[in-house]
């Protein structure tokens, strides 16, 4: 029989070490995968204890993850505690991450690249026209990319490109079946 507490523990230390490749803390990555964990919402002092750290980087982690809308924040009725639960619809999970990296890392590009072309279009010299071409080629590359990502934000191609499928196998769906040579 599975030892249900080692592998949660091993799934909280996998996450915080995969965080960071996703544009998310350590820390933030392993409160998040904790709470995947619970069965119900969590205070952050039971999740600070759980964890080993202290109130603070709890604080700081939620914050970071309902940024995200990885994780909700709720008081109960007639509460001051804020209790954590995570978000565990992949689809909302997929669609939040995406929105946060295309608001954090494409728009900035965008924002600054676009009058930087726009300025170096006067200047006919070799240097200027060869650092025009590049910002043109990365303002072409972040745009097909940041169009993708908005018609995958809408929902308009979802069913395109096939992320509902994908979702109702993950949760193991008898909707979904593959098809047989």
């Amino acid at each position: 029989m599975a030892d249900t507490r080692q592998i949660a523990d091993d799934f909280v230390q996998l996450w915080g070490r995969l965080g960071p490749l996703w544009g998310v803390t350590p820390i933030a990555a392993r409160v998040y995968a904790w709470l995947v964990c619970q069965t119900e919402p969590q205070e952050a002092e039971a999740i600070g204890e759980a964890l080993g750290i202290s109130r603070g980087a709890v604080s700081m982690g939620c914050t970071e993850l309902v940024d995200w809308r990885l994780v909700h924040a709720d008081r109960g009725a007639g509460s001051r505690r804020i209790v954590y639960r995570p978000e565990t619809d992949p689809e909302r999970v997929i669609r939040s991450i995406v929105q946060t990296r295309k608001r954090r890392e494409w728009d900035p590009i965008l924002e600054h690249v676009r009058p930087w072309i726009a300025a170096l279009r006067g200047d006919r010299s070799t240097e200027a026209v060869r650092l025009r071409l590049q910002f043109e080629a990365i303002e072409r590359l972040i745009t097909v990319a940041d169009e993708f990502a908005d018609r995958f934000l809408q929902g308009s191609r979802v069913q395109q490109l096939g992320l509902k499928a994908v979702v109702a196998f993950a949760r193991g769906s008898s909707k979904v079946r593959r098809k047989t040579p």
